[in-house]
């Protein structure tokens, strides 16, 4: 059996007049995270955890922010398509364990949805999915709520 880790990190900051998504689940809050797509930083990260595991390039690669077709991109249908390419390689995921460091919003409100969200895209069981909060106790841009940041771990495995 190959058995593969693939780890992702993505940063974005917050925007007036943008909505805040992660996980796929729009968060009540006052500002929104910017970006070229939704800006989903939580997607992202695991996005980039699944290429790196699975031997492909980054998000940046295959969804350049250069090309307008990603435009404000719905990144749960980025996801679907970076899984397809995965999955085509007979890998299946193990599971995925994804953090955020943000002082707000705060989202344990969300986070079985966002497990839900995820695991309907990858096509598996939400019980494979755990996301995390912390803050950094009102250090650096994040404690100023300035931005957030995903990090995501996965590992696939295939026979």
């Amino acid at each position: 059996m190959d058995i593969r880790i693939g780890q992702g990190v993505d940063i974005h900051r917050f925007a007036e007049g943008r909505r805040c998504v992660l996980g796929g689940v729009e968060i009540p809050h006052s500002v929104g995270l910017l970006g070229h797509s939704d800006a989903d930083v939580l997607i992202h990260a695991l996005m980039d955890a699944i290429l790196g595991a699975s031997g492909q390039r980054d998000i940046g690669y295959l969804f350049p922010d250069t090309d307008s077709a990603f435009k404000d991109a719905d990144s749960c249908v980025l996801l679907k398509r970076v899984w397809d390419l995965a999955s085509k390689e007979g890998w299946t995921l193990n599971n995925a364990d994804i953090s955020l460091l943000a002082e707000a919003p705060r989202i344990k409100p969300y986070v079985t949805q966002m497990q839900t969200r995820i695991a309907e895209v990858l096509g598996c069981d939400s019980a494979r999915i755990t996301i995390k909060a912390t803050t950094t106790e009102k250090l650096g841009f994040v404690g100023r709520e300035e931005g957030i940041v995903a990090m995501a771990v996965v590992l696939l495995s295939r026979p």
